[in-house]
């Protein structure tokens, strides 16, 4: 696409404002830009199903304390999206940005807390509207880019999360190489996180959810998290069928973490393949925290045409569950819509099946079930009994193909949750999405 005038304008703005160099006026520059608008429209309805029970979360700034009976949320999210190219030469210059806007549309005192919308933390009410502005600046040799900003690692050892109104996102530096064929270098620092439903640039702390099932110890106290998340490791792609990986995390104070994954696909015969993925993580303390976890994973999908049916099974070992940073996605085999079944101790499996109904002649629709169910947990309790919890998921998607409505997405999100030492939930989302090229 042809940039408009007034895309020139923008990007040429854009570029002076982050860099002030007015060398990046260059057609590189320029003729390799895009910029989207993004339009998130969410609805989440989170039901507890136990009553009364005191694990129940707390009504934000209410005293005496007060217990919520379920969260529900609307909101509607705009996320504006630019990336240039590079400067022409041998060092190629360029920038990235983000605005992200969330706007509340429906929410109660006592039904907030969905990760939708920001909270405010004196009343509990959710406030009517949050955003973040990011720029991130780029240098390229080669095949080898380096970024310093706002940044969105999707990594084994740090995942940013997107699964509501805004992403996470970080500051911090990277670099990613592609110069050696097949293989994949990533590595950098991370100094401060901005969560999903937050415009505040924090530190980093370690995930506690079910403190106790975790068995975490040594933790450093509130507001004393780490501002020093370092990160390195390489992906190597064999073949067609066969790609290996290491990486490498560290996040200050709290642990030290290596993760292996080996990701393998068998052709077996026409339309037909074997995937295996197996991963491997062993982390340990770094500090003065107690962080000691080996995870096994493994996952086995057999694909047949339009159906897929996936086996897989997760075990945690050690004296504490797996450490991840707080707000993240963990890669791992068993973390699915709401879990992570990643407690000390536990064992998982999982079943799956998907489904994609363009082999019945309706293309952009898609279907997906799982079930999960874990054992064996440590509750960290003396005399407590064995901890066991199952999450059963349920998404069904829609992508119109066609017309004026063309790419516009529906998902509907169904799950469920039973535990016997954490909540009962039953929960469903709802997202129509659509993504507005600028440029």
């Amino acid at each position: 696409m042809i940039p408009t005038p007034l895309a020139r304008a923008v990007a040429f703005a854009t570029a002076s404002t982050c860099l002030t160099l007015p060398t990046l006026a260059q057609a590189e520059f320029i003729k390799d830009s895009k910029a989207s608008l993004e339009l998130r429209n969410f609805y989440m309805n989170r039901d507890f199903r136990q009553d009364g029970d005191p694990t129940l979360p707390k009504v934000t700034g209410k005293t005496p304390t007060e217990y919520r009976s379920k969260s529900e949320e609307w909101a509607q999210g705009f996320l504006l999206r630019y990336e240039s190219g590079f400067t022409e030469g041998t060092v190629g210059v360029g920038v990235d940005a983000i605005g992200t806007l969330g706007v509340k549309l429906d929410s109660g005192r006592g039904e907030s807390g969905t990760g939708l919308l920001q909270v405010d933390r004196e009343t509990g009410e959710a406030q009517d509207s949050y955003g973040d502005l990011g720029a991130t600046a780029k240098l390229r040799v080669s095949q080898t880019v380096l970024k310093a900003g706002t940044l969105m690692p999707k990594l084994p050892v740090v995942m940013s999360n997107d699964s509501r109104l805004l992403p996470q996102s970080f500051q911090g530096g990277q670099i990613n190489s592609l110069d050696i064929a097949g293989m994949t270098i990533d590595a950098g620092q991370l100094s401060r996180v901005n969560q999903r439903d937050s415009s505040d640039h924090e530190v980093m702390t370690i995930t506690n959810g079910s403190a106790k099932a975790r068995g975490f110890t040594g933790l450093p106290g509130t507001g004393l998290g780490s501002d020093e998340f370092n990160f390195a490791g390489a992906s190597y792609k064999w073949n067609d069928q066969l790609t290996t990986s290491y990486h490498y995390g560290n996040l200050d104070q709290y642990y030290n973490q290596h993760y292996l994954n080996a990701v393998h696909v068998l052709p077996l015969a026409d339309k037909q393949s074997l995937k295996t993925d197996l991963r491997y993580a062993r982390s340990t303390d770094d500090g003065q925290t107690n962080v000691d976890n080996t995870n096994l994973g493994a996952m086995f999908t057999y694909a047949l045409g339009f159906h897929s049916l996936g086996l897989g099974y997760q075990k945690m070992s050690g004296d504490t569950g797996f450490a991840y940073i707080n707000g993240t996605d963990a890669f791992l085999t068993n973390f699915v819509q709401i879990g992570d079944f990643a407690f000390k101790d536990e064992k998982s499996w999982q079943a799956r099946y998907d489904y994609n109904f363009a082999g019945l002649g309706i293309p952009g629709l898609t279907f997906m079930t799982r079930y999960v169910n874990g054992d064996n947990i440590d509750q960290g309790v003396v005399g407590a009994s064995e901890g066991k919890e199952w999450e059963r998921n349920t998404d069904i998607a829609y992508v119109i193909q066609d017309g004026p409505l063309k790419n516009v997405g529906f998902k509907w999100r169904n799950a469920t949750v039973r535990s016997n030492f954490g909540n009962d939930l039953d929960e469903n989302r709802f997202i129509v999405s659509y993504i507005l090229p600028l440029w």
